[in-house]
């Protein structure tokens, strides 16, 4: 164990290693700049405070920020830092506000200090754009403590710092900001969320942002603000948490839910009325019944967003339908060619789609009522019965528990079950050359393709699957009707995984008979193409391989 001077002298040596082959001077001139300039800064910050005739040391100081230098991305942030301070203070004491009886020269002085001050805004919001994400968000703190100063003590700059002016700038800035994610993130979990002035004119900046024609990569931006403001006031909130910390109650704007639900809805509809890709679309319409309908006051609002969406085809129109259909049942939206496009979406590609789920559900509500025609609601049955029979397993279990809850709720369409011919002559020719299927496939309105005329034998030749799960559940259309109705949310999430899960889980149950492997049992093992199994000339490769193995 070392003694006491042992660990003295080793400290002492790593100390001198540590700065070895640079001189002292050196060392000490390294440290001083740093040092020096946070001095110098100090220093023309005091002189500021002390007289008018240090204003010169403004922009000093807005020189030494070094945003104009070409391709820097590291600014001065502690002269940022001085300079907020020092219009700040200048804010306060009413240095930046023109007197109509202030002399010529004090006219000037102002007229000066605005301009510096608009200079240092301009540098702070070109940090915004272009520094490291660090030197962002210092930035964005600094604007916006500027604005909260602004807006309390410049008479009348409250609503226009907030509309046209300073936050403004820093909305497009954040927005437009190179590599913004963390920018972003802080501005919004740092002021939009918990200051609900702050929301309020983020969202008028993004009606008025997106009233013109924006890039996918920007609406991406702004889709995504928007969806993280999923915060509806209830009509009985209210408004305290405010940023601007003198907002007057008689701002009617800023304490209205309406009015903050009008803003979301104005943003809401520019960004709906923007250039979107399909890939926006479709994840707008995800949100739409969970995060943008609370907004809106007048739901109808949506209703070309909804009806062009629908009118796409595919997934998009999957998408689509819950909000049209909440439309149609609670704004008495008129859209009555809505059955014969459910009707079209019906296609081959619907039962492997991975809003499969999601569509049976709603076209369970649809379907609901029992006021709908008898042709229509069999034609739905008969279409789906006719997909089911190139459908994948996990799809028709759902589709036979559907069509009987169907047929339960519309018992005119039993006829499709059982239909008998009671003309003898009539029916021994059909037992010799059969008769074609009515239904007419092909017809895009589900009131005319005779599908009430036909039958149902697609879900009975699906009695046959080749998956005894299907085989089973198709059973029940031939069975008596006595169960009232199946729970349907117990089938539509099927997969292959749960199902193959499911047959193995009765791996213990005792196998009634042995599966049959080979329909016939082989002579040989090893077998040469063009050697036939009752003999022939043992040659080829697989002799040398039936030489070497012995199965006796």
């Amino acid at each position: 164990m070392p003694t006491p001077t042992e660990r003295d002298s080793a400290s002492k040596k790593r100390k001198n290693n540590k700065g070895s082959g640079v001189p002292s001077s050196k060392r000490r001139a390294v440290a001083e700049p740093q040092s020096t300039d946070t001095a110098k800064i100090q220093e023309l910050e005091e002189q500021i405070s002390e007289s008018r005739k240090h204003y010169n040391n403004i922009a000093a100081l807005i020189s030494m920020l070094d945003v104009d230098e070409p391709g820097t991305r590291q600014p001065n942030l502690a002269v940022a830092v001085s300079l907020c301070r020092v219009f700040c203070r200048l804010i306060a004491a009413g240095n930046l506000t023109e007197s109509s009886r202030a002399a010529e020269n004090e006219k000037i002085i102002v007229a000066w200090l605005k301009e510096r001050c608009q200079e240092y805004q301009k540098a702070l919001l070109s940090i915004i754009r272009e520094s490291q994400s660090s030197s962002q968000t210092t930035a964005l703190t600094l604007c916006m403590r500027l604005i909260n100063e602004r807006a309390i003590h410049i008479p009348g700059a409250e609503n226009q710092v907030w509309t046209s002016g300073l936050f403004k700038g820093v909305f497009e800035a954040v927005v437009e900001a190179r590599n913004g994610q963390e920018l972003r993130s802080e501005f919004l979990e740092k002021f939009v969320k918990p200051y609900e002035d702050v929301r309020y004119y983020t969202f008028f900046q993004i009606a008025e942002y997106a009233a013109t024609q924006r890039s996918p990569e920007t609406l991406d931006i702004l889709i995504s603000m928007l969806s993280e403001c999923d915060s509806v006031p209830e009509p009985e909130h209210q408004f305290e948490n405010f940023f601007y910390t003198k907002v007057s109650k008689k701002n009617k704007k800023l304490i209205s839910t309406n009015s903050h639900k009008k803003r979301a809805q104005e943003a809401w509809l520019a960004v709906l009325r923007n250039n979107l890709s399909q890939s926006q679309r479709k994840a707008l319409l995800r949100i739409m019944a969970p995060t943008i309908e609370p907004w809106f006051n007048r739901p109808e609002l949506l209703m070309d967003f909804l009806t062009d969406s629908y009118n796409v085809g595919g997934a998009t129109s999957l998408l689509a339908l819950s909000g049209l259909f909440y439309l149609i049942q609670e704004k008495n939206l008129d859209y009555p060619q809505f059955y014969t496009k459910l009707y079209s979406l019906l296609d081959e590609d619907l039962l492997h789609s991975k809003h499969r789920s999601r569509f049976f559900r709603l076209m369970n509500t649809f379907l609901a009522s029992t006021h709908l025609p008898a042709t229509l609601v069999a034609s739905f049955i008969k279409r789906l019965s006719r997909l089911a029979l190139n459908a994948p397993p996990t799809a028709i279990v759902a589709i036979v528990p559907w069509i009987y809850n169907l047929l339960k709720s519309h018992p005119t369409c039993t006829f499709m079950l059982h239909r008998e011919i009671r003309d003898p002559e009539f029916k021994a020719e059909l037992d010799i050359e059969g008769m074609d299927d009515p239904f007419d496939p092909s017809e895009p309105d589900p009131t005319r393709t005779d599908a009430i005329e036909s039958s149902l034998w697609e879900i009975e030749t699906l009695q046959s699957h080749y998956h005894p799960n299907v085989a089973a559940i198709a059973r029940i259309i031939s069975e008596q009707f006595t169960k009232q109705a199946y729970i349907l949310e117990d089938f539509l999430d099927h997969t292959y995984q749960s199902m193959l899960q499911a047959e193995l889980g009765l791996e213990e149950k005792p196998l009634k008979r042995t599966p049959v492997v080979e329909y016939k049992i082989p002579k040989r093992i090893f077998t040469d193409r063009g050697l036939e199994e009752d003999g022939g000339q043992d040659v080829g490769p697989g002799s040398l391989m039936r030489s070497l193995w012995d199965f006796s």
